[in-house]
């Protein structure tokens, strides 16, 4: 993991920066449709930053969604790919889903990172969707979550 970098819970005040790495990633990088991408749920949801010598590279964020939690909207800048910023925003993410107790962590992952999530402990549920013009593939993990 880079050294350099560091992953805090945000608050709102930090939310447009969250929404500028997503933008710049899913919107721009990925051509997901603006309104797919920001669905309104950011209010409830807790948001991760991730910034490598001061600057924001990378986010995450967690929602709660009927008593397990959610993991949504992981984006790191291409420009910073490679360097453990990913696996750096799910740990302090599963650092928190271990604070809260959560019971469980889903989320859809697309395809192509399906091994990424796989080696942070996750496994595929169901088969694979197509979600915003993508193939993902359904996944839980179960405490204890890799911190």
């Amino acid at each position: 993991m880079d050294n350099a970098a560091r992953t805090t819970i945000v608050g709102p005040e930090s939310l447009s920066i969250c929404l500028s790495i997503r933008r710049e990633v899913f919107i721009v990088g990925q051509d997901v449709p603006e309104d797919l991408e920001v669905d309104g749920l950011d209010p409830e949801c807790t948001h991760f930053l991730c910034t490598r010598e001061g600057r924001p590279v990378g986010t995450a964020r967690l929602r709660d969604v009927q008593g397990a939690g959610k993991v949504e909207r992981v984006a790191v800048l291409a420009s910073e790919r490679g360097r453990g910023l990913g696996r750096q925003l799910m740990l302090a993410l599963h650092a928190e889903a271990m604070r809260r107790r959560l019971p469980k962590l889903k989320l859809n992952a697309q395809a192509a990172v399906v091994g990424f999530y796989e080696d942070l402990g996750y496994e595929s549920v169901g088969e694979r969707f197509m979600e915003a013009g993508i193939e993902h593939q359904a996944m839980v993990a179960r405490p204890p979550f890799q911190v």
